[in-house]
């Protein structure tokens, strides 16, 4: 049932500017190419002179037969509104790559997410500079590629990685994967790749955070789930969330509540990326949930 639903069913991202009567623009360009609209949500950052952002989800029957006719006029439309625009077919599942190095909750809520249904998303590789975590995805019938990485080695590593990528992937996650990916191969996927951290940067960068914020007493611990950019953990935050701990958590208390948090966090990020629920605008997101 759900599989013939999205046979004809996609969804349309808008950014442009404020217009009076855009959003009727919209709906009734949609109208006129006979698609019924199922949801539509929209965002104004101001009505006189701002942006305005909207997410369309909408039915087109015999959507292969009227595809490259909506593509062409939404190119027209989009010239004369000095739109961004962008459209996804329900029935095109997203393709996911993960990368990990070695800890494996994030991996392993992203798996049974994916098996689960409620991401809806292939997982076609896991990538890791460690070979601890093949048994556990090899067992869920998903290939795994150990690509060591160093200072000497990271050009190579980076080439063989994007090789591996070419054409069977669509975006990637960082399930706490613990390398610096470099300019060139961030390019390759803009706004496609989603990191996790804790949310203490900047109070406690670099190793050990959770010791280190255990000795300064924090009440609250919690995550960020972004997109990469060339400014390190700074690119646009998709969901963040917190926890309330207590002068009773150890420093092991903390990395254990620290781990659910980042893993539920960065698998809500990751459906909204999968739904098309997330514009990009400048450094910000607009999340339509």
């Amino acid at each position: 049932m759900q599989s013939e639903q999205n046979k004809n069913r996609a969804t349309l991202l808008i950014s442009c500017p404020e217009k009076p009567g855009i959003i009727s623009t919209v709906s009734n360009f949609l109208l006129e190419h006979q698609a019924n609209i199922v949801q539509f949500d929209q965002h104004t950052t101001d009505p006189k002179a701002g942006m305005v952002f909207m997410r369309i989800e909408f039915e087109l029957n015999d959507f292969e037969a009227s595809h490259d006719k909506l593509h062409e006029d939404l190119q027209t439309l989009g010239n004369e509104y000095k739109m961004k625009w962008q459209i996804n077919n329900k029935r095109d599942r997203k393709r996911m790559a993960i990368f990990v190095t070695k800890q494996d909750s994030c991996l392993m809520e992203l798996i049974w997410r994916v098996k689960s249904g409620e991401i809806d998303a292939d997982i076609p590789m896991v990538i890791s500079n460690h070979n601890e975590l093949r048994e556990i995805v090899e067992r869920e019938g998903i290939p795994y590629y150990h690509i060591p990485v160093s200072a000497e080695t990271k050009d190579e590593a980076e080439k063989r990685t994007l090789e591996l990528l070419e054409g069977k992937v669509d975006f990637i996650v960082l399930a706490r994967y613990m390398q610096i990916l470099s300019p060139e191969f961030i390019s390759k996927f803009p706004n496609r790749i989603i990191n996790i951290h804790h949310s203490f940067l900047p109070a406690f960068v670099g190793a050990n955070p959770y010791v280190r914020a255990f000795n300064r007493g924090v009440k609250l611990i919690g995550a960020t789930a972004h997109y990469v950019t060339n400014d390190l953990d700074e690119g646009p935050i998709i969901e963040q969330d917190v926890i309330r701990v207590t002068h009773r958590y150890t420093a092991d208390d903390l990395k254990v509540a620290g781990r659910h948090v980042e893993k539920h966090v960065l698998a809500h990020a990751v459906a909204w990326h999968v739904d098309n629920k997330v514009i990009v605008h400048g450094n910000k997101t607009i999340i339509f949930t």
